[in-house]
C-alpha cells in the first residue's frame, strides 16, 4: 500500500447553497504537513459535524473509488469524495475501528455531500453501498506526500468494520454489539451515546 494521493480544499460555495463547504478537495504536489486537527491548510468549515481530533483525516481506498467510478459510470479524480488521502490497494469495506492507520468512525454521508455529487438521493445511495470511506485520528503527526509507503496494521481486538458502522448508525445495539463497540477506539461521540445506553 501507499498513498496515492493527499488532498486539501478552500472554503468554496455549493451551486444553490448559501453556506462554505471545504468538501471540494484537490491532489496537492509536494509533501504536506499533518498534525493533530489533519491536513495543514484544508479547509474546514462546518466543526460541528467535521474536523477534530476523531475526524482529523479521511481516507478512501482506491479500489472504492474505483467501484464508485464504475458503479457511477464516470472516472473521479482525487479529492472528489472530499477526502484527504487516497492509499493504493484499499477496499473500504476491509478496515475496521483500530486498525492503524487508526480509524475512529465511519464516513456519515450528509446533505453537502449529495450536493457535491449534484444527487438528492446519494446520501441513501452511499449508506445502502456500505463502502464508506474511514475517518482517522492522527497518533503522530509529521510530513507526507504521495507515494509513501503505508503501513497498515489491523486492529488486535474484535473487528467493528466501516460496513458495520454505517450499517448500525442511530440504531439500537444489542449488550454484546454495544460491549464489542465501546472496546474499540470509536469516535467520541459514538462512544458518549453508547455509553449514555443508546
Amino acid at each position: 500500500m501507499k498513498i496515492l494521493a493527499l488532498c486539501t480544499g478552500n472554503p468554496e460555495r455549493l451551486p444553490g447553497k448559501s453556506y462554505k463547504t471545504g468538501i471540494f478537495k484537490h491532489a496537492v504536489n509536494g509533501a504536506v504537513m499533518i498534525d493533530a486537527e489533519g491536513l495543514v491548510g484544508d479547509a474546514i468549515c462546518n466543526r460541528k459535524h467535521h474536523g477534530g481530533v476523531d475526524q482529523a483525516v479521511y481516507v478512501e481506498g482506491s479500489l472504492t473509488l474505483d467501484w464508485w467510478s464504475s458503479e457511477l459510470g464516470r472516472p473521479y479524480e482525487a479529492g472528489t469524495f472530499g477526502e484527504n488521502m487516497v492509499i493504493s490497494g484499499l477496499d473500504n469495506r476491509d478496515v475496521a475501528v483500530g486498525d492503524r492507520f487508526t480509524s475512529t468512525a465511519c464516513r456519515m454521508p450528509c446533505a453537502t455531500f449529495a450536493a457535491r455529487m449534484a444527487d438528492p438521493k446519494f446520501v441513501k445511495r452511499y449508506t445502502a453501498a456500505a463502502r464508506p470511506g474511514i475517518y482517522c485520528r492522527v497518533i503522530q503527526g509529521g510530513v507526507a506526500e504521495a507515494g509513501m509507503p503505508v503501513d497498515y496494521r489491523p486492529f488486535t481486538g474484535e473487528k467493528v468494520t466501516m460496513p458495520e458502522l454505517i450499517k448500525t448508525f442511530g440504531r439500537r445495539l444489542s449488550e454484546a454489539d454495544r460491549s464489542r463497540y465501546l472496546a474499540a477506539p470509536i469516535h467520541y461521540k459514538l462512544r458518549a451515546l453508547l455509553e449514555s445506553g443508546r
